[in-house]
């Protein structure tokens, strides 16, 4: 019975883990200090609106994104255009 090792992506550096990681903490405090602010001057109704439009946009392309990925098994990009650009 032969184990078969599956090779993982790696960060091709560490200054660009940092910046992704930068840019997902910047990404995430918008979406939740937004709605905050609007909620904190009376816009509670406008905020359920935009949440709900969040989860509306955000949820299938997270799915799409998983399904490509587990599909391919590397990155979405090849996968989609097949020229392994």
């Amino acid at each position: 019975m032969a184990i078969n090792k599956q090779e993982h992506a790696q960060w091709s550096s560490s200054f660009g883990f940092v910046l992704a990681a930068v840019g997902s903490a910047v990404g995430l405090g918008n979406i939740w200090k937004f709605p905050y602010m609007v909620g904190e001057s009376g816009g509670s109704a406008f905020v359920i609106a935009y949440l709900f439009c969040i989860a509306l946009v955000g949820f299938p392309i997270l799915v799409a994104e998983w399904l490509i990925g587990r599909r391919g098994q590397k990155k979405p990009s090849q996968h989609v255009c097949g020229c392994g650009c």
